[in-house]
């Protein structure tokens, strides 16, 4: 692909986020009371959203009902959802990994406190609830309860994900394999950021009448690839375009496929270290230690390894896109779902 046709294919992916995540946020501002109390609860809820957030899973809910033949309209309410949903995990997120920024600034704990932090995510959740019934009146009561149905089965799947995730860390398991890392992100990642949202496109343009499973291995390939992109931005980004601390995984100890890797060839005295530095509370953890663990990342070629994973998985993901989206007539809304994948391991490195 030359540069000129790589830099338009990611002009519409751009656009098409943009398009799509202004959309969702005015749909969700529709959602958000304006009663009291608003300046430790309400004023706050649309916080994280308002930041420049990219809208990966809005726009794949839009794109992939448009390109089945459903309008934005019908759409819009479960996007403004699905982004209600995401931004309280973020704020939760943040406050299980005691990160310090988020998309460019302060993390809502660290400027507000933990339990205010907790208590507005706890809205998201609750008021994530009434787009959903909204769509009652636009969908009608038999759609509407599938469409909980997708959901219910996405937080559960994103909250077991997380478990294993913060459960390896407490118990400082440093003998994972890759394959542990990708059930894990399967079920905290993939379903919530592309599984879901594509199957809750299709079913509101087809009404149900297709097999949604179709959709899976397709998401879960793409999900996998984002999310060890991710992953290697938090190591290698860029602090201004990432938006988080660079290096906060090492810190809060994330078994990423980066070190999952590195413990896998690091020697006998390196990973003793390596064990001795994740058994360390993050707060104890020096800033020499965390250039130590770089050090090795680098010997090892554990980001060279990551960044390798995640192209396979976005050719895998490439390959299965035309069959979930076999169905789908030519349209800008298809090619945007098809581009999004190789946008979303070369983003911002």
């Amino acid at each position: 692909m030359s540069v000129k046709t790589e830099t338009k294919h990611y002009e519409i992916v751009r656009d098409t986020l943009n398009r799509y995540n202004r959309i969702t946020l005015d749909t969700l501002k529709v959602f958000l009371p304006r009663s009291e109390p608003r300046k430790y609860l309400y004023d706050l809820i649309s916080d994280y959203p308002s930041r420049a957030g990219k809208g990966f899973r809005p726009g794949l809910c839009i794109a992939t009902c448009k390109a089945h033949g459903g309008t934005v309209r019908n759409a819009a309410y479960t996007a403004a959802a699905l982004e209600l949903l995401h931004n309280a995990f973020l704020v939760h997120d943040d406050v299980e990994d005691d990160s310090e920024m988020r998309r460019g600034a302060a993390t809502l704990h660290s400027e507000y406190g933990v339990s205010i932090a907790v208590n507005v995510g706890d809205a998201m959740n609750a008021l994530s609830l009434r787009p959903i019934m909204k769509n009652l009146t636009t969908l009608g009561p038999n759609l509407t309860v599938s469409i909980f149905s997708e959901i219910e089965h996405m937080v559960r799947q994103s909250v077991e994900g997380q478990a294993m995730e913060l459960g390896w860390v407490r118990e400082n398991n440093c003998d994972l394999n890759p394959n542990d890392y990708l059930r894990m992100i399967l079920k905290k990642t993939c379903w919530y950021t592309c599984i879901h949202p594509c199957r809750l496109g299709a079913l509101i343009a087809t009404g149900g009448s297709i097999d949604l499973d179709r959709f899976n291995r397709f998401c879960y390939y793409m999900g996998a690839a984002f999310q060890i992109q991710d992953d290697l931005l938090n190591l290698i980004g860029d602090q201004n375009k990432y938006g988080k601390e660079i290096g906060g995984d090492i810190r809060e100890g994330k078994r990423t496929m980066i070190l999952i890797h590195l413990l896998s060839k690091a020697n006998r005295s390196e990973k003793k270290y390596l064990r001795q530095f994740l058994a360390t509370p993050r707060r104890q953890r020096t800033e020499e230690d965390v250039e130590s663990v770089y050090s090795l990342i680098e010997k090892y070629e554990s980001i060279d390894f990551a960044r390798s994973c995640a192209r396979q998985l976005a050719g895998a993901a490439l390959k299965e896109f035309h069959n979930a989206y076999r169905d789908a007539s030519d349209s800008t809304d298809k090619q945007f779902v098809h581009q999004i994948i190789l946008y979303m391991i070369e983003r911002d490195l």
